[in-house]
């Protein structure tokens, strides 16, 4: 490949996200939604994808999602994209139908050949996904950008929110933590071949197990860990449903490539800007190192289920990830009464 996709943009993947704390302050001018009685979920409890009821067996979840380029190659880069972008329904509890495109590249700067092979990562990866991409939008834009709008469907009393999460959930993490810094490793020049294939793996890996698990009664909540971080993303669900996380940082599934560059202080720029974000709302004990507590705020591409479940669910649960091939799954932690939060030991 002639030109190095990731020289041509100034962030990467779901490290691009605006940070929590800014964001919310740009949304917080904006006037009260207006009430729409069949919005299932709107903007309110910052779940991963709109709802729409349509009838009694169906809702609609639409969602989008796009960024630039994690990685330099064009193929796993448009891989990468498309299966963070239809993680959003898989994260509702629903199921993908169709996808469409969201594309900005240098047309000047990046052979057609290149952007040939982004767009033909994503088409394979919602062939696995068993939907079409049935069309999109592009723009010639200074940096390349590629992701999609996906829809699905969910039964709407199988639909999972992150206010439905409950006292005395257990916490299950489906992919293991690092994503952000072995890409930031990648673009040192440090990643080795078998780094590189930790990454591309786990990155491509479709979070299909959500249908499945929204169809279990005693799940109350899913959502995908992204450019937040884990601890950015599970602060949601300790809002939405006005919950303390506990979570053991000893118990945390992570990318064994990427422990040596954590503990190294390698990371995403994003990493500061999520610790800063989360303030007073995380409080680590003081046995967690600096580098566990990096590897929480690291921004995850195309990241794993975040579950809170019954503990009398944990094993289906378990058992519905290992047979869909997430070997790293895990328990982490579990929620209690209490002020939003999340403790850390």
């Amino acid at each position: 490949m002639s030109t190095k996709l990731t020289s041509l943009s100034h962030g990467g993947g779901c490290g691009c996200k605006i940070a929590p704390a800014v964001l919310s302050e740009m949304l917080s001018k904006l006037p009260a939604a207006a009430i729409f009685p069949k919005l299932l979920v709107g903007t309110e409890t910052s779940d991963d994808a709109a709802v729409y009821w349509l009838n009694d067996e169906q809702a609609l979840v639409a969602t989008t999602d796009f960024f630039m380029p994690i990685v330099d190659d064009a193929f796993d880069f448009g891989r990468i994209a498309a299966t963070n972008a239809i993680s959003d329904i898989y994260a509702m509890g629903g199921t993908p139908i169709m996808a469409l495109a969201i594309v900005g590249m240098p047309v000047n700067l990046l052979p057609i050949e290149d952007i040939q092979q982004i767009l033909a990562g994503g088409a394979a990866v919602c062939a696995a996904a068993g939907i079409p991409i049935a069309g999109g939008h592009s723009i010639d834009a200074p940096e390349p950008i590629y992701g999609l709008v996906a829809m699905g469907l969910v039964h709407p009393k199988q639909l999972k929110k992150n206010s439905d999460a409950k006292a005395g959930d257990v916490l299950i993490l489906g992919k293991p933590l690092g994503i952000g810094i072995l890409g930031t490793a990648m673009k040192k020049g440090l990643l080795d071949d078998a780094g590189y294939q930790q990454l591309i793996d786990t990155t491509t890996q479709l979070n299909m197990v959500g249908s499945d698990l929204a169809k279990l009664a005693g799940v109350h909540a899913l959502t995908d860990v992204t450019g937040f971080g884990l601890l950015g993303h599970l602060l949601e669900v300790c809002r939405g449903a006005k919950l303390t996380a506990n979570v053991l940082a000893n118990d945390l599934p992570l990318l064994s490539a990427a422990v040596g560059f954590a503990q190294q202080g390698i990371g995403p720029g994003a990493i500061e800007r999520n610790l800063a974000s989360f303030g007073q709302d995380v409080d680590f004990a003081e046995q967690v190192p600096d580098w566990q507590q990096r590897i929480m705020a690291d921004a995850q591409t195309s990241g794993g289920l975040l579950v809170a479940c019954s503990a009398e669910t944990v094993d289906e649960v378990m058992a519905l990830f290992k047979a869909q091939g997430f070997a790293q799954a895990a328990v982490i932690g579990q929620l209690a009464e209490g002020e939003a939060r999340v403790l850390v030991a």
